[in-house]
């Protein structure tokens, strides 16, 4: 087995150039060259010539030049927020991205929604209820009648939703419901259930 496949890359975010050679498995000034050209993106370390690689980018960088990502991802659960509220998207985003167990992506349709699980495959959807093209059970019923999802958890967020609808919902496929508004811990904690992750404890 080797290095990389020994170490437990989850939860790191920024990646030395050495590090980086590991996770992709060639060499070190061949990771140089790829950020001195502007092929690997990231910074360096101020007051030293040290470079810095984060973790989206490096995986960005892999995706590109097809190099496997299960290094990376051994650790990491996928998951798709589909919200249309932009704001809403973007502080789940950064909740499950600064946790660091979690490879995040975003849709704002269903029809976004749908592209991106088949291309992304998430281990979880956190799903608006109310979309602007369609609802959520569309999405949850289409999740479900693919055979390549059935490991996929979806977790269905609403503000404006009866008790009726929401039985809907899980008819439709849904694996839970979480009232907006609703409290960022709750949201880790509901997603570490459904994903029968280890809680972490507060603080």
């Amino acid at each position: 087995m080797s290095k990389a496949q020994q170490k437990d890359w989850s939860g790191k975010k920024v990646f030395t150039t050495g590090e980086a050679a590991q996770v992709c498995k060639v060499s070190q000034q061949t990771i140089i060259r790829c950020f001195d050209s502007g092929r690997l993106n990231g910074f360096r370390v101020p007051g030293s010539r040290f470079r810095r690689i984060p973790r989206e980018e490096l995986m960005r960088f892999m995706r590109t030049n097809e190099i496997p990502l299960e290094v990376l991802e051994s650790a990491l659960k996928r998951i798709l927020v589909v919200d249309d509220d932009p704001e809403i998207a973007s502080l789940m985003h950064d909740v499950f991205g600064d946790d660091g167990r979690f490879e995040v992506r975003l849709a704002h349709t269903g029809y976004d929604a749908g592209i991106e699980t088949e291309r992304f495959r998430p281990h979880l959807i956190v799903l608006d209820y109310m979309l602007p093209d369609i609802n959520g059970n569309i999405v949850c019923q289409r999740v479900r009648e693919n055979e390549g999802l059935n490991d996929t958890r979806v977790l269905c967020v609403s503000g404006v939703i009866e008790a009726s609808e929401v039985e809907g919902l899980m008819d439709s496929g849904a694996d839970g419901f979480l009232k907006k508004p609703f409290d960022l811990r709750e949201l880790i904690g509901r997603v570490e259930t459904l994903l029968d992750m280890k809680q972490r404890s507060a603080g």
